[in-house]
């Protein structure tokens, strides 16, 4: 367990920036949103989706916090990252962050299992998370959502590694900010921290960025999914009956080589079939061809 966390502190730090390397995909690529250690149903999506090195994923942050099993959740996860490198892509949610898990749960559950040395491992390898990742330049993927500092992609491949997470600024937002359904420009968060922004924000970066969409995660949607702003914004969350009080479902989202984009869903379900699925299609773009670049 040490040594998978320090094996990918090192390969997180060394990952290529944007337009320094690109990965053709032979198959579906799979954007996961928050797992929030609900490792079963990790593991129900991984049989929904396929398992690496057989399905390509790029998971949205938030794996760690408020669900029991957080330490399978991420040690599997950098395991299947380092034995697949170029099939898994693990971003930065704002829960992988020492000041956060150690309050909502992970900090915990390192010291009642194992110690305090194990979470402090973990937290430097968090801080090494990528933070962003572009599907073939026309999809922009991160966990949170856009930042009134954001005018183009070269900011976020500028930032720092190894990074805490500070209380505001462009990495604060590109982690916590949230798209806003009733108003425009940007707004104060419900949150407490960073910002919201309307409709008007985000088309205004994508035509500014030669962008299609934006694809995150780290709020809970009913169906699992959520477009907004005329399917410009999608919004992913994996974490199926979370934390035990949403009736909510989870969400997988493909991109084949074509950027045809559909939908599976895995039910909240606690007893029948390993997984309910639903199959739903849905268009978004098709582009000649389908990389994904790594953005720090």
């Amino acid at each position: 367990m040490y040594s998978v966390a320090t094996k990918c502190t090192v390969l997180f730090i060394m990952l290529p920036l944007i337009g320094k390397k690109n990965f053709k995909l032979m198959n579906f690529v799979w954007h996961v949103g928050d797992i929030h250690g609900q490792f079963v149903d990790l593991l129900r999506l991984f049989d929904l989706g396929g398992y690496p090195p057989s399905s390509t994923y790029v998971f949205l942050g938030d794996y760690v916090d408020r669900g029991k099993q957080s330490l399978e959740t991420i040690c599997l996860l950098l395991a299947y990252k380092i034995r697949y490198p170029e099939k898994i892509f693990l971003l930065r949610g704002n829960h992988e962050d020492a000041k956060i898990n150690r309050v909502y749960g992970f900090y915990d559950e390192c010291k009642r299992r194992f110690n305090v040395r194990l979470w402090k491992i973990f937290s430097d390898c968090f801080d090494c998370l990528p933070i962003a990742a572009l599907i073939d330049d026309k999809i922009l993927c991160m966990h949170g959502g856009l930042s009134p500092e954001l005018n183009n992609l070269d900011q976020i491949k500028d930032l720092e590694r190894p990074a805490e997470i500070p209380d505001y600024g462009l990495l604060c937002d590109l982690l916590w900010s949230d798209p806003s359904p009733d108003g425009e420009g940007w707004g104060e968060s419900d949150r407490g921290v960073s910002c919201t922004f309307g409709a008007d924000k985000l088309v205004e970066f994508l035509e500014k960025n030669d962008l299609d969409l934006i694809c995150r995660a780290h709020q809970v949607v009913e169906d699992g999914y959520e477009f907004f702003a005329q399917r410009r914004l999608v919004t992913i969350f994996s974490a199926p009956n979370y934390c035990g009080e949403f009736d909510n479902a989870g969400a997988l989202l493909s991109i084949d080589e074509s950027l045809m984009c559909s939908f599976q869903i895995l039910k909240p379900t606690e007893t029948g079939p390993p997984h309910a699925r639903k199959n739903i299609p849905n268009k978004v773009n098709q582009l000649a061809s389908c990389r994904t670049n790594i953005l720090l």
